[in-house]
């Protein structure tokens, strides 16, 4: 049996034997390192004695410390190291651990990542074979680089936040779409670094940063601005390039419609007893439709407003039109088709309670997953992780007794 410390990943997963040291915080970073953690890496959260900022949010215990939502879902399958990166010797650790790692992940300015070490040359000059992911909230260089920024700048930006709101009122995104894409877009990078690594024997930078991504996200947007100049803006759930796509209130809930293409149209029109629309003027094309979409959620609002959700569903479905009722948090961890199957592994809490774990969002066909370790507690494996960088007994101590690390507090 292999100790406790080490992953217990089998060797047909496919990054069984790279390890990572993850500096990273919050989403992008982190989570980056869970994707290649949930396909087999050795990876070691490095974060500082007393626990990085994260560690808390979205707490699971009301009115008590401990590892919250976020933090448990970014850090599944990793180690932890806690590290005090501002204190004497701690450079020489950031050096080992460098030198340990096929894959560092640093989500901080360009700035904070030259004062410890985790720029691109120092990272290099550590160890030529290393990868070094950079998770920016703007950009390695510009204006702004050196500022912190969250999902909501890249969103707000890009111009999504201003699409997003309703008669002139930007509105946020609840979910954090551009962490999550950012730490997929870096993941991939890292697969491609690795695979020009085993060609050429030489690690690189792999740079991402949220405004990129949310910039990729809004750049049809972006292009029909630049070459069109039509001024958008935001309304709110009904979308501007089709119709009728949009929310609807039923007589028990709420319903999301979304109608495209002419053959989709055409079925829509049926379905609600308007078949003068279908190649009428301003109701031809996804785009005529898209201008007039506040019509046309008006013709639904009036049939959906007659009908049940499960009404609804049932004659949309069977028209082959995209519908789907809207969850709350509470009925999506009831609903049964995701209450099957491996959207979720089951973390246990403590005290009698769990809590849901999503799996990665990517499957492969012939090769598994990790099953899923709970997120480490702070400093749980400092020591196996200082020895595997190739510390002494002796100098652990040391770096224990001088508050360059610590264990895990009891």
């Amino acid at each position: 049996m292999p100790p406790a410390s080490t992953p217990t990943d089998t060797p047909r997963l496919p990054l069984s034997g790279i390890k990572v040291a993850d500096f990273g915080q919050y989403v992008a970073g982190p989570y980056c390192a869970a994707i290649l953690a949930a396909f087999g890496a050795d990876v070691v959260r490095i974060e500082r004695p007393g626990g990085g900022a994260d560690r808390d949010l979205v707490p699971l215990e009301p009115g008590r410390g401990g590892d919250g939502a976020l933090f448990r879902q970014m850090n599944r399958n990793k180690r932890s190291l806690a590290l005090d990166l501002g204190a004497p010797g701690a450079a020489d650790v950031v050096k080992r651990l460098i030198g340990w790692s096929d894959v560092v992940v640093a989500n901080l300015p360009p700035a904070a990542l030259g004062r410890i070490g985790l720029d691109a040359d120092s990272v290099a000059a550590a160890n030529p074979e290393a990868i070094l992911v950079t998770c920016s909230a703007y950009e390695e260089s510009g204006p702004r680089s050196d500022l912190v920024g969250f999902d909501g700048t890249g969103q707000a930006l890009s111009g999504a936040m201003h699409m997003t709101g309703d008669e002139g009122v930007p509105r946020k995104a609840y979910v954090h779409y551009v962490d999550f894409c950012t730490a997929a877009m870096s993941a991939f990078g890292v697969a491609m670094a690795l695979l020009e690594r085993s060609r050429h024997g030489l690690g690189q930078q792999v740079s991402a940063s949220l405004l990129r991504t949310a910039l990729t996200m809004t750049n049809s947007t972006l292009m029909e601005e630049a070459a069109l100049h039509p001024d958008r803006t935001g309304t709110a759930s009904r979308a501007q390039q089709a119709g009728p796509a949009d929310l609807f209130r039923t007589r028990d809930g709420w319903l999301l419609v979304q109608v495209a293409g002419n053959a989709m149209f055409g079925r829509w029109a049926a379905l609600v007893e308007r078949p003068d629309l279908v190649g009428a003027s301003g109701y031809a094309a996804d785009v005529d439709r898209g201008d007039n979409g506040a019509v046309l959620s008006g013709i639904m609002q009036d049939w959906c407003a007659l009908r049940t959700t499960q009404e609804c569903l049932s004659a949309l479905r069977e028209a082959r039109l995209p519908a789907s009722e809207v969850l709350s948090p509470a009925r999506a961890l009831e609903d049964p088709a995701l209450t099957h199957g491996d959207w979720f592994e089951t973390t246990n809490l403590g005290g009698g309670v769990s809590a849901p774990v999503a799996t990665p969002p990517i499957m492969l066909s012939r090769t598994p997953q990790a099953r899923i370790r709970p997120a480490p507690r702070l400093g749980e494996h400092t020591e196996d992780v200082l020895r595997d960088v190739g510390y002494s007994g002796p100098e652990i101590a040391s770096l224990v007794g001088s508050g360059v690390v610590s264990g895990q507090e009891d």
